[in-house]
């Protein structure tokens, strides 16, 4: 089982959400990332390693979370959290 950590930035990200979306996007971590949060599957996939954060989730249709995975520790490390706008 992983232990969800978030860095300072990425707090700030969340920040900017509605509390209300808060609430969602925390709930979609903990059930998504809490066991598995080192395998792919739809919502979930791994990135290139020179970018920002080694994973990105999908929550929703808009809402990307972007994270690193410690198997070592059991953490997973939330490094942003952002929204996308389809034009």
């Amino acid at each position: 089982m992983f232990e969800i950590k978030f860095t300072e930035n990425a707090l700030e990200d969340l920040e900017i959400f509605p509390r209300s979306e808060q609430k969602e996007i925390l709930a979609g971590l903990e059930s998504q990332l809490t066991l598995d949060a080192g395998k792919e599957n739809e919502d979930r996939r791994r990135l290139h390693s020179n970018g920002m954060a080694e994973w990105e989730i999908r929550l929703g249709n808009d809402v990307r979370v972007f994270y690193d995975v410690d198997i070592q520790t059991g953490t997973v490390k939330i490094e942003a959290v952002g929204k996308t706008f389809l034009r």
